[in-house]
């Protein structure tokens, strides 16, 4: 699929200079990192050496004292407490990394998640009741409770505290509670507000180690969650879930848990782990149990103390994995061959689709898939109980939620933001929803917002690519959102004898620029660009491409993973237009 390229700008060229010269780095790496808003030496130092020591003391967050103290008073009374997490990965690595901390000190420790499709997400009457009837004095909610107003007086009412642990944009109101942790809160002076759900707990972790008197790095044995929460639950990885980020996965490569070992041997993954690795492989499985209906099987797996224990919670969790990916798979299905027959994309600035039998579960993946298929933003609709509900994913430049709320009159609830959404509706308010949403999507969007962009760091000399420059750049790990993989392009680029399609529909070839070594490049699925690059070994090539080291045979090189390739006359048709 062609991109339109965007080339990424630092806010300014001095900074560049200035880092150039400050570092001894080259002009691409300067840009590279005033572009991720590093401008000082002192930010550079910071970014390719986060270290433990630098976390920020958990005592500036709103309300730790309080809690810190109240969960410190439950573990020296042995007092009963019923951890109340969310059915994701950020809920149950957060439910699991409090649970155990709990365990450790003897508590008598038990957890809660929400049933995804019986009882939705966040706190509910059913949860409170259960950790009455298991005489709980007091419960920790871990990645939700920010809204939760009338169960938070309930929880009073009844006799039990309450302390939550959130990172979700707060109300007007907050829970009346014995201490509501949140770094979105209004009025919380913590230094980060990006941190993920599990990043909270973590943080309430360290102030209760510090309350009961103990070394702070009683609370790292946690950083292997901490960092699978911070990858899979697409929060910043800059500033402090940087540092937690890089300590995790050190964590997950050298000394796993015994559940994520046995999860990492299931699937064949060797160290080094990567965030990509999270994202797209162990993530995945430990979200399938939550969005299947039942969260307690990927809870089971991260708690396990046994290695026979653990390689069965590996083995139902693979297996609850595939019928979330044959469930997606005929999700998916379904929704092209309706689009196939009826998508006009003269008419059509959004997809909206509605299956009764849809399962819940996976319509936010099967959205998100023809976001990147139709650069539109999209809706993916069901029916439970008579109600319809959904998911929504957008594209860049549409805020989806904003446009939901211009929507608000015919929609039971909503919630959620800028490029991801869920709501509720009646099912006689479908049809008036269906044509103000894509009304709204028409005013707004334009032809230029449905061609895919692909966002430039720097052009680059394939001259400049040596084994110091490789060395610079991989310390830019680890990436994710505000600190993605460097995308490059590089022009008048020349094959090398014949580009071929292997495997399942891949583009291999060889290139090179102006005498530059010659680097093997690979497009994945881009097989349909084999025309395109033929007869080129005279040059004129634009590629835009990303690097990484690729081993074949125990011999490790450079290679180019190509995002996009453009020839000279459609560089010069889009300067043009």
């Amino acid at each position: 699929m062609p991109f339109r390229w965007t080339y990424t700008q630092p806010e300014r060229k001095n900074y560049v200079n200035e880092l150039q010269k400050s570092l001894g780095v080259s002009e691409t790496i300067a840009k590279l990192l005033a572009i991720r808003g590093i401008t000082t030496f002192d930010d550079a130092r910071d970014f390719f050496r986060p270290n433990l020591d630098d976390l920020y003391d958990p005592f500036l967050m709103k309300d730790m004292e309080a809690g810190a103290e109240r969960l410190a008073k439950a573990i020296r009374g042995n007092e009963t407490v019923v951890v109340y997490g969310d059915y994701d990965v950020d809920g149950t690595t957060a439910t699991a990394i409090m649970y155990t901390f709990l365990k450790d000190f003897g508590v008598n420790a038990l957890y809660y998640i929400p049933h995804r499709f019986k009882e939705g997400y966040g706190i509910t009457e059913d949860g409170i009741e259960f950790a009455i009837e298991q005489g709980a004095s007091l419960i920790v909610s871990v990645d939700c409770g920010i809204t939760a107003i009338e169960e938070a007086k309930y929880c009073k009412l009844k006799g039990i505290d309450l302390v939550v642990c959130d990172h979700h944009n707060a109300g007007d109101v907050i829970p009346d509670a014995v201490a509501v942790l949140d770094p979105k809160r209004p009025d919380c002076p913590y230094p980060f507000d990006g941190l993920s759900g599990a990043g909270v707990g973590f943080k309430l972790v360290q102030a209760t180690i510090t309350k009961l008197g103990l070394p702070a790095h009683v609370a790292h044995k946690f950083l292997d969650l901490v960092a699978i929460s911070i990858a899979s639950d697409i929060v910043p990885i800059v500033d402090e879930n940087r540092i937690l980020m890089r300590a995790g996965l050190q964590k997950i490569n050298t000394e796993p848990r015994v559940g994520i070992k046995a999860l990492m041997d299931l699937i064949q993954l060797k160290p080094p782990i990567t965030t990509s690795h999270i994202v797209f492989s162990i993530g995945p499985r430990i979200n399938a149990a939550g969005r299947m209906g039942d969260a307690s099987a990927a809870v089971n797996l991260l708690i396990a103390e046994e290695k026979g224990e653990a390689k069965a919670g590996a083995l139902e969790l693979e297996a609850v994995n595939i019928r979330r990916r044959d469930t997606d798979s005929m999700t998916m299905k379904t929704a092209m061959s309706y689009l196939d027959e009826n998508f006009d994309e003269e008419k059509m600035s959004s997809v909206i689709l509605h299956d009764p039998d849809w399962h819940l579960g996976v319509i936010g993946i099967v959205a998100s898939r023809l976001v990147d298929k139709f650069c539109r933003p999209t809706i993916m609709l069901s029916t439970v109980d008579g109600m319809i509900k959904g998911s929504a994913r957008s594209i860049r430049g549409f805020n989806i939620y904003n446009a939901l709320k211009q929507c608000e009159d015919l929609l039971v609830q909503f919630g959620g933001h800028e490029f991801a959404a869920g709501l509720t509706i009646e099912e006689d308010m479908l049809e008036a929803f269906m044509e103000r949403f894509n009304r709204i999507a028409n005013n707004c969007l334009c032809d230029e917002d449905f061609e895919p962009e692909l966002l430039i760091d720097s052009e680059l000399d394939l001259n400049e690519v040596d084994q110091k420059f490789w060395n610079v750049l991989r310390q830019f790990e680890p990436f994710g959102p505000d600190n993605m993989k460097p995308v490059f392009t590089s022009s008048g680029l020349r094959v090398h004898g014949n580009a071929t399609v292997v495997g399942n529909g891949h583009l291999k070839l060889k290139l090179a620029q102006n005498g530059s070594h010659v680097f093997d490049a690979i497009g994945f699925n881009m097989h349909e660009y084999l025309p395109k690059v033929r007869n080129f070994a005279n040059g004129g090539l634009h590629v835009a491409y990303t690097l990484e080291e690729n081993t074949w045979n125990g011999r490790t090189q450079l290679q180019m993973r190509i995002k996009d390739i453009k020839t000279q006359a459609e560089i010069s048709e889009t300067a043009a237009s």
